[in-house]
């Protein structure tokens, strides 16, 4: 048996009898839900975070994600199953170390992976031979080969031989109740058939499915398929909200006549812009990589020029209403946006459009606010400074009732629509919410 093989049957085993200590690095949206379905499973799991207050909650046995009830936190916490640390030196401990980490873009849109970078170097103070590492966060084909592993040999242990190392990319849907971390199909590659095996063998104890795929670079296309062919789709119908507008059709009910045929077709709907972190972001991951092969990629970045211009075609909308329906100028309008979060029912607000829509009516002189039921302020955030510690404002007849229209861009199922339409002097939907609860009124635009 070679040292290689010895190295790997050993990690095999601890999986195998759950002897093997897990450790997940950045404990958000990825993070926390893998750890703690882990630890469900019969791991011991270390999270580790840079920000203290998280590690608080969780001592607590408060959880910040809605994929982890207080109660199933606080139960793998209690049997010692799951701790969280802000002590990157005890990574060491750690037979198997996942990174879900961010990984944003640059003002100019290229990729961002110093929080992937700073993660290595981190890992690479303790690394020894056995760990398997597994990047999970969302990146461009090759990040694993050309990024994360030359930084973890220049320790002078070499992947494949003396640590192992994979990519799975990660597939959370916050505020999906159908399906969860261990629910969700797993894409699984290694770097080398060891650390291929090893990859099964810990997501598949994690896990229902395992889907293995031959390189890490295949499991990173993957992932950026995935995100691509919905960003496309969007946009197609977003022009084609635009398009059909004009016309005077409704693209909701030619979306939902659409969607009876059996085969051949899939609905994807219009919105105010694109958010969260992985359909605005992982498109353009795949853009800037394939400058590298000189080759274009104008598809990907036609869809999205139409979704980044949703917001202004929203505002532009929501102008011509006020001065239609009101006789009022927007410069001199308050609007209401009701719902901050990117998508209904998560407090989630990366990259949402509401943030974007709010400075757009700003820029054009008039006044925003918003209401969301799960946002109750602005946190700190990259591109909307200006905005931070803005708060929720009430919903009910006399705080609505100062607004000149109220602007849907989320639609949130704790929002009381009904009232709402009786209200608002003018109502701008972009998410067919109403209609989709059979509430009609004059009031209401679709935009």
């Amino acid at each position: 048996m070679t040292v290689h093989s010895s190295v790997s049957q050993a990690l095999l085993a601890k999986i195998a009898d759950r002897s093997a200590r897990a450790g997940v690095i950045g404990l958000g949206y990825v993070g926390l839900p893998l750890a703690i379905t882990a630890a469900r499973n019969g791991f011991s799991v270390t999270g580790f975070d840079i920000d203290p207050q998280k590690i608080v909650a969780i001592d607590a046995g408060q959880s910040y994600i809605a994929a982890v009830p207080d109660a199933v936190l606080s139960a793998e916490t209690a049997q010692g199953r799951f701790c969280a640390t802000t002590d990157f030196s005890q990574l060491a401990a750690c037979d198997i170390i996942v990174i879900c980490v961010p990984t944003p873009l640059t003002k100019h849109r290229d990729p961002d992976l110093s929080f992937i970078t700073r993660t290595c170097d981190r890992i690479a103070e303790t690394l020894k031979p056995g760990q398997l590492i597994v990047l999970e966060s969302t990146t461009y084909p090759g990040t694993t080969d050309e990024v994360v592993r030359p930084i973890l040999e220049k320790t002078g242990l070499k992947s494949a031989q003396d640590f192992f190392l994979g990519f799975s990319p990660e597939r959370e849907d916050p505020g999906n109740l159908d399906f969860h971390t261990s629910s969700i199909p797993k894409v699984v590659a290694g770097d080398g058939e060891a650390a291929a095996d090893l990859m099964k063998a810990f997501y598949g104890a994690v896990v229902h499915t395992v889907v293995p795929v031959s390189s890490p670079a295949t499991a990173e296309a993957v992932k950026l398929t995935e995100n691509i062919f919905r960003a496309v789709n969007i946009a197609l119908v977003n022009e084609l909200k635009v398009v059909y507008e004009a016309m005077g059709i409704d693209i909701w009910e030619v979306i939902d006549a659409a969607k009876t045929k059996p085969f051949g077709y899939m609905p994807f709907y219009p919105g105010p812009g694109l958010g969260g972190h992985c359909i605005p972001i992982d498109p353009f991951y795949l853009t800037w990589k394939s400058r590298e092969y000189e080759l274009p990629t104008r598809f990907i970045e036609l869809a999205g020029e139409i979704n980044s211009a949703m917001p202004r075609h929203v505002v532009g909308r929501l102008a011509e209403a006020l001065d239609i329906r009101s006789g009022k100028a927007l410069s001199r309008s308050k609007v209401l946006v009701i719902g901050l979060a990117y998508k209904k029912n998560v407090p989630d607000i990366r990259e949402s459009p509401s943030l974007k829509l709010i400075e757009l009516i700003e820029e054009r002189g008039g006044s925003a606010a918003y209401h969301d039921p799960h946002v109750a302020e602005i946190p700190r955030t990259r591109e909307y400074m200006a905005l931070k510690g803005r708060t929720s404002v009430p919903l009910d007849e006399q705080s609505v009732g100062a607004f000149d229209a109220v602007l849907i861009a989320t639609d949130h199922d704790a929002v009381d629509y009904a009232a709402l339409a009786r209200w608002a002097p003018l109502i701008v939907d972009t998410r067919n919410a109403f209609a989709r609860r059979g509430i009609e009124s004059g009031t209401i635009l679709k935009a």
